[in-house]
């Protein structure tokens, strides 16, 4: 994968990171929409799902917004889980749906092999969303691209369990921006998954053999990982 697309990847990526990092705040507000978003970022969206994700978040900037109301819908999605949508990969995938279970473990591990680690691990666990998009986001700007581990990170993590995560969010979130940017970080990440294969042959597996390396991996004896839905249409840098 060339440099500059590599970059421009990432780019996207800090984008993204930022719509789930912290509230909108009207100067923002205002960038994104002098700015077009979402239609400057890099990967164009593919079929129909896409289109309609791109064209749900240009619309949602464009509506009139109520910062109060958004910074409400901040906290239900992402601060004290009213929407019953953990931004934690354990609470999708621990068979007791709980906090700090295995995959977080097994990021914390990753990111350290990468020689990054979450700056507070207190207030955010290295599972949620956004420290996944960080790590992400620092492969694509790594000296040698490795377009297997990534492609492998994004069917076992991330894309794994983010799709149910975004549904929820869609469905049950106050405001159309909330719900735009979860629909459009999904249709992203899948967008993303077909470049690594196309560019290198890395086929996505099947909902099934997904489920089944995960329960491989969390050794969950009692009960099988439900599949996830589709949603319709360490000492070194810390984030």
């Amino acid at each position: 994968m060339a440099s500059e697309l590599l970059a421009a990847l990432a780019d996207d990526l800090e984008q993204l990171i930022r719509r789930h990092d912290r509230e909108l705040d009207a100067e923002t507000l205002a960038v994104l929409r002098s700015a077009d978003f979402p239609h400057g970022l890099a990967l164009p969206p593919a079929g129909e799902a896409g289109q309609q994700a791109y064209a749900n978040m240009a619309a949602a900037l464009a509506e009139p917004t109520s910062l109060d109301e958004l910074a409400a819908d901040y906290a239900a999605i992402y601060l004290n889980n009213s929407l019953g949508a953990s931004p934690y990969e354990s609470v999708w995938l621990s068979d007791d749906h709980l906090a700090c279970a295995t995959p977080m473990f097994e990021l914390r591990e990753l990111y350290a092999a990468a020689g990054l680690q979450a700056t507070d691990w207190r207030r955010r666990f290295d599972d949620h969303v956004v420290l996944q998009l960080h790590y992400l986001r620092q492969v694509f700007l790594a000296p040698s691209f490795p377009a297997d581990d990534t492609a492998r990170f994004i069917d076992e993590h991330l894309g794994y369990w983010f799709p149910d995560f975004a549904q929820r969010v869609s469905l049950f979130c106050a405001t159309p921006f909330y719900a735009a940017v979860a629909e459009l970080t999904h249709v992203w990440l899948l967008r993303l998954r077909g470049v690594l294969d196309e560019i290198y042959d890395l086929p996505i597996p099947s909902r099934d053999e997904m489920t089944a390396r995960i329960n491989r991996k969390l050794a969950l004896d009692k009960a099988e990982v439900a599949p996830i839905r589709f949603m319709p249409g360490a000492q070194g840098p810390s984030w």
